[in-house]
């Protein structure tokens, strides 16, 4: 008589070992995301020592904050982000580019490497502090710039619009380019060499193995760098609250979205501030919908194309 095998169901083990992640979440974000949503309803804040609410408003909060400041200061985020992100990917793509070109012989790659991500390991509020001491009237940029003859008085760098959003750009790129640098250098490494080496066997130049061939193949990771660069645009609030004490100087052009949504915590609104949440969850989901549509290619073979062109041809 055959001994049955005691059969064992390995899938079980796979939902113990994600449920720890899924408990997590669901304390620690799914339930705050719900209760957010569920305060943007309402009316709750602090008068003094008088606690106000909560009581229901229905959409009361949302029209609030579309008749406040709340439109320039969306402005002023999407022009940080812009001024830190479009250096921040053609440098990025350049010297991924460049590292990964055996033909170019560069010595000492993994040295680069790490030099250019160091910035990365820096917390954003040490970096911030930096540049504040750095470009202070009184700090040592000021200083050689007047003992070289450049200037002959100091230079309040944080004192106009268009020198608080260049600082604020700034640290934005060298904060975060070298991590884009390292993930596209990985994606170009992931192409097949076969491919170029059959691109300069046909005649193609370095610029239009760039276009035709490296970016579409790079795609994905594009995308995903978009995408995280928009969040992080959108969540941006250690740099310029740090540069700017909060304020949003000069004249609060750089004050950003979640500055904003801070100064509703820290005068206890909480209704306005979930209803500010809300349309930041909103609006990130739009632009990282829109984006994904741009850069997602559902033909990259061109099959569906040609199977398109054979049907019309058929037609006719």
């Amino acid at each position: 008589m055959k001994q049955k095998r005691k059969k064992i169901d390995y899938a079980k083990w796979g939902y113990i070992f994600i449920f720890p992640f899924f408990a997590a979440f669901f304390i620690f974000s799914f339930i705050p995301l719900v209760d957010t949503i569920r305060y943007s309803f309402y009316e709750y804040y602090r008068s003094g020592i008088k606690e106000i609410g909560p009581n229901f408003v229905g959409m009361e909060n949302y029209v609030s904050l579309l008749q406040s400041d709340m439109l320039k200061y969306a402005g002023n985020t999407l022009i940080l982000w812009l001024i830190g992100f479009v250096p921040q990917i053609v440098i990025a793509l350049l010297l991924a580019q460049w590292f990964v070109d055996a033909r170019l012989k560069i010595h000492g790659k993994q040295f680069f490497k790490v030099v250019i991500y160091l910035p990365n390991l820096i917390m954003a509020s040490a970096f911030a502090m930096l540049f504040f001491t750095l470009f202070s009237t009184n700090g040592p940029i000021n200083s050689i710039l007047m003992s070289i003859g450049l200037t002959d008085h100091a230079i309040d760098f944080m004192g106009s619009v268009f020198g608080t959003r260049s600082l604020v750009g700034l640290m934005n790129f060298l904060m975060w380019f070298g991590n884009t640098t390292i993930m596209l250098m990985a994606a170009i490494m992931g192409i097949s060499p076969d491919i170029f080496e059959a691109s300069e066997l046909d005649g193609c130049n370095s610029t239009q193995r760039f276009f035709h061939i490296t970016l579409p193949l790079i795609r994905p990771i594009l995308a995903y760098t978009l995408i995280t660069s928009i969040i992080g645009g959108l969540q941006m609030f250690d740099v310029p609250q740090i540069l700017t004490n909060g304020q949003g100087n000069p004249d609060r052009t750089s004050m950003t979205l979640i500055m904003f949504l801070n100064s509703h915590l820290k005068s206890k609104n909480y209704g306005m501030a979930g209803s500010l949440s809300v349309y930041l969850f909103i609006v990130s989901g739009i632009l990282c919908f829109i984006v994904y549509r741009m850069t997602n290619d559902d033909d990259p073979d061109g099959s569906k194309a040609a199977a398109k062109k054979k049907r019309k041809a058929g037609r006719r």
